[in-house]
């Protein structure tokens, strides 16, 4: 169950990162990050590691995306 929970929150965290790739809209990934950690620790605390996983790449999207904006854009 909390598999689920945390792929249905990395799936948000998805749309926030897609949403953040757009020029000039990289700070979304601000707001991104956070809930892609909430998943994160739900995805450690669940049996499978499918949650887990998906939310460390949505992770790694985000800050790769950051880096490459500066941070802000």
């Amino acid at each position: 169950m909390l598999n689920i929970v945390s792929i249905l929150i990395g799936l948000f965290a998805a749309l926030l990162a897609l949403i953040g790739l757009i020029p000039l809209l990289g700070w979304v990934n601000w707001f991104m990050l956070p809930v892609a950690f909430v998943g994160l620790v739900i995805g450690l605390l669940s049996d499978s590691n499918g949650g887990r996983n998906f939310n460390l790449i949505v992770i790694v999207v985000g800050i790769l995306r950051l880096m490459l904006g500066g941070g802000i854009l």
